[in-house]
Order: C-alpha cells, then structure tokens, then sequence
C-alpha cells in the first residue's frame, strides 16, 4: 500500500460477485524472479469493476543500465524526523493523559485508517466493492484525517504497486530493501519508470468521482482540519485536557502510528510470514501486520486476487475493515461485494501455494 506525503514528482454470497473465468498458465517476470503464474483471464477479473490496472503485467521488463543516482527529498527527511521525534515525545505524556483522551486517539486511528483500507485501497484503488454517496463521503473524511495523499494519488500510486510488484516501476519495490520499501521511498525522489508508468495508468473511474476530486482540490485544508486541528481540540474543549497532551497524542502519535501500520504492509508484509496462495511471489501472509493495519496483512492473498473485497479468506478475523464493509452492506450504504470463491483459492493453493496451509 502507498503511504504518504509531499514526494516529488474468483467471487461468492448474497450482493457478491462470484470469479470464474478461463485459467491460463504463463511464465511472468516479477523482479528478478521468473515464475510461472496461473492467472484468470483479464476480462472476467475486470467483471464490472471497470479496470484491471491493478493486475501484475508480465510484459515489463526493467531496463539494462545502471539505476539512476537517488536523489534526497530534504524537505520529507526533516519534516518525517520531526514527526516521529514528536511521536516518542507522545510517549512520554501518555501516563498523564485522561482516558477519554486514550479513547479518543484510538477512535481516530480507527476512524482514519478506515478512510485507507476501506477507502482509497478497497474501494477506490481496486473497485471491489460499491459505495453509496453518504459512504464515500465519510470514507473521503476519514482518508483526509489520515493524511496518506489525496485520495487520486494513492489510487494511483497503488496500482502501479499492483501492476508492477517489485520491480523499478513499483514505488515502494521491496526488492530494495526493508527500510526502503517501509519509509525510504518517500525520501527520495521516485524512480523514472514509476512515474512513466503512473501516467499511463487509466484513471478516468477515479477522475469520475467527483467526492475523490473535490478533496484533491481541497486537500491540504482538509488535512490541517482533520489530522490535526479535529483531534487535537476535541479533548481540549470537551473534557479540559491539557492542549500538548491533546496534540502530541490523538493528532501526532496518532497520525505516526498509522503512518507505520500501513507501510509495514508495504515492507514487513512483504518480507516475513508465509505464502499459501503464490509462492512465485512475495507478498506474505502477516497476521501482526494485519492487527495492526485492520486486515490488511493477508498480503499473498491479496496479490494473488486483488479483487477480493476482504483482502483474505478468512472473513473477520484480524480483518476489522472486511466487518466494516459488511456493516455498510447490512445497513444499504455498500453492494456487490467481490469474494474469490473457496473452489478457486483452493485451486490455487494446490498449484503454486507453498503448502503451509496444509498445517492450518
């Protein structure tokens, strides 16, 4: 999953759709790895999702050379260390702070990572559910109050993540190490092919939505007002709350912890834990990672069916986000929810799975 910031330039159950679609069996290329690849055919994956832009492309190839020089984002450096040293300061206030405090920060963690899973990733990045008007304005809200890039960026970003895994064109490729792909690709100035890749991306769903488009326009004033200013006089004003406290714990530390959750799906999801689905790949299945990202950590299923709506197959557990989506279903706020069915994970398992899932 894209992170953040000021960096330059098969389906099944009731409203659900199920997979189906022809098999194939080709030999792609995902980094230096070549491997062989069972993948439904395109045009039943795009279903009426509309787009298939997050399915990887075995036709790239990276260029011969030498990588280009990194060039230092000095501007991210300073304002990414002045952050996280403002989070360790938070630390320090939390025997002080009020309960209500604490239960106001955790609110706005859930709160604004929703507005990232449920939201620009679920939803707007692969399309695997639909969202009413009321909800995709709350999601819009809550995306806003994480401050991960606007909505258009991460959508973007991310499927460039999906159609290129791990290679130069994926902007945080995990091939180039933990600390790269967890916070260091926001240091530096992207690599050429990821943004020669990102503006041949087909976004006109995105473009089409005009909540999406309206919080670009208005980004950075709805991020001052729901990142920081919101959770910050909230306790102030409600429960007197000393107003450091009320900043540097349910605005800073906040914001710094679910900064971290989701790029430890881009680095830790993809280095540690097992590969029941696609062993060619290297996308892993974290449950630590999934606690802490609300289910995002399932990450060799999702890369295996980036389609799916939960991001697993195992429905709520570690996966707060798929019980959210469910809940807007039962409510009428959320449809057509797309779940690979159980026949083709199977299937899927037994051809290029590395077998774990034979241990539970």
């Amino acid at each position: 999953m894209p992170a953040h910031l000021l960096q330059e330039e098969e389906f099944s159950s009731t409203s659900n759709t199920t997979a189906g679609g022809t098999v194939t069996s080709r030999v792609t290329r995902n980094g230096n790895a070549v491997v062989e690849k069972d993948l439904l055919n395109h045009e039943d994956l795009a279903g009426d999702r509309g787009m298939i832009d997050d399915i990887f492309d075995e036709t790239y190839r990276e260029k011969e050379g030498p990588k280009p020089p990194l060039r230092y984002v000095w501007r991210n450096i300073i304002l990414m260390s002045l952050l996280h040293l403002g989070a360790l300061f938070a630390l320090t206030l939390i025997p002080s702070a009020k309960i209500q405090t604490l239960a106001w920060a955790l609110l706005c963690f859930v709160v604004s990572a929703l507005g990232i899973t449920a939201g620009s990733h679920r939803l707007w990045s692969h399309r695997s559910y639909k969202a009413t008007l009321p909800l995709r304005i709350f999601l819009t809200i809550a995306n806003s109050m994480a401050f991960q890039n606007d909505i258009y960026e991460w959508v973007r970003d991310h499927r460039v993540h999906h159609k290129f895994s791990e290679t130069d064109a994926d902007p945080h490729n995990a091939m180039r190490g933990f600390f790269f792909s967890h916070i260091g690709w926001l240091l530096v100035r992207k690599h050429p092919d990821v943004i020669e890749k990102g503006q041949k991306l087909d976004l006109s769903d995105i473009k089409a939505d005009k909540v999406v488009m309206f919080q670009r326009k208005y980004y950075k004033p709805s991020v001052v007002l729901l990142c920081f200013t919101l959770p910050a006089v909230v306790p102030w004003y409600f429960w007197d709350e000393s107003i450091i406290i009320s900043f540097f714990i349910p605005a800073i530390l906040r914001y710094t912890v679910g900064l971290n959750a989701t790029w430890l799906v881009n680095s830790a999801a993809h280095m540690f834990g097992n590969r029941p689905y696609d062993q060619n790949i290297n996308p892993r299945e974290n449950p630590l990672v999934s606690l802490g990202a609300l289910g995002e950590g399932f990450h060799n299923y999702h890369h295996t069916f980036p389609y799916d709506y939960s991001t697993s197959e195992f429905g709520w557990r570690f996966n707060l986000t798929t019980a959210f989506i469910d809940l807007m279903c039962l409510l009428g706020l959320a449809s057509d929810r797309k779940k690979v069915s159980k026949e083709a994970i199977l299937a899927r398992k037994m051809r290029t799975g590395d077998g774990s899932h034979k241990s539970g």
